[in-house]
């Protein structure tokens, strides 16, 4: 049956399929700004890729600095609940930008939405395809070993990402060098909030709650009722968690959906995976979204010191 919720992210998500994600209004966050605000930005070279998936062509860019050499490189995918995002959003062109400038080539990648009848595995199925491309094609890409491509998402892109970490073990596919998740959403349900989390969240406007209403109702949306109880969907409900690779997990202080976080790093630790937990202080949910914020450019240090030492 169908909740009030339910109906409400399915209007939501047939006005985006019908409309389109309107353009970012904000004038700081196109590509030139970026650069003009942050000339070390200035010389990474950006080139669009397609990339064969059993759905179609799976769109991709390739963030990289030209003549120098990368000694690990990261395929990177951005969030947007399953319904939403694109390749221009910061979350994904200015993550890539700052990583590529410090010398992580990213390969950034966009998948087919929970739009028009677009339910899992097909979004898996895209982010699959682009990880074998990217594996398969690392010197070329890169300049690096396969074994040297780390995989990381934010928000639904975590769900995503951890999702083929999962399906790549099962079928001895290629495993990351590591996992990097900034604030995922790796459970169909909200896991239970902490008083603190929610003394520092109940001030925050409604379209920045995460209520677990809300939670279920989009991860219905984008699985199924069957879906939601798919590991490849949402690792969280995994029963086995073994061989997993090295994993750092980001979430936001502010923030109810860091529940799902904090539990899968316990799941982790459980499995015996190498796992590191860090709350960004003074950020809410999609920090990585806003570039000027302090958080976000703090969040970024740490997604790159990580890499370094992966």
């Amino acid at each position: 049956m169908l909740t009030p919720v339910d109906i409400g992210v399915r209007i939501f998500a047939h006005h985006l399929a019908r409309t389109g994600r309107q353009p970012d209004a904000r004038p700081e966050v196109d590509t030139a700004t970026l650069r003009q605000r942050r000339p070390h930005l200035a010389a990474v070279e950006i080139t669009d890729a397609a990339i064969a998936g059993p759905h179609g062509g799976v769109p991709a860019r390739q963030y990289r600095m030209p003549g120098q050499d990368a000694r690990s490189a990261l395929v990177w995918l951005h969030g947007g609940a399953f319904v939403s995002g694109d390749l221009d959003m910061p979350e994904s062109n200015w993550v890539a930008l700052e990583l590529a400038a410090h010398g992580i080539p990213v390969l950034a990648v966009d998948y087919r939405k929970a739009l028009r009848g677009v339910r899992h595995p097909v979004p898996s199925d895209d982010i699959r395809a682009a990880w074998l491309h990217a594996t398969a094609h690392a010197d070329e890409l890169f300049g690096v070993d396969a074994a040297r491509v780390h995989l990381g998402g934010a928000s639904a892109g975590g769900a995503i990402v951890a999702g083929v970490t999962l399906r790549t073990r099962d079928e001895d596919g290629p495993a990351p060098a590591s996992l990097l998740l900034a604030y995922p959403m790796l459970h169909p349900y909200l896991p239970p909030t902490t008083a603190a989390t929610l003394a520092l969240t109940k001030k925050l406007p409604a379209r920045m709650r995460f209520r677990p209403s809300i939670v279920r109702a989009f991860a219905k949306h984008y699985a199924g009722r069957a879906g939601v109880r798919d590991p490849y969907a949402f690792p969280g409900v995994a029963d086995d968690l073994h061989d997993w690779p090295p994993t750092y997990i980001l979430v936001a202080m502010i923030d109810e959906l860091r529940a799902s976080g904090d539990l899968f790093a316990q799941q982790l630790r459980a499995a015996g995976a190498s796992i590191v937990l860090f709350a960004e202080r003074s950020a809410t949910h999609g920090h990585l979204n806003y570039p000027e914020a302090a958080s976000a450019q703090r969040s970024i240090t740490r997604l790159a010191e990580w890499i370094d030492a992966h």
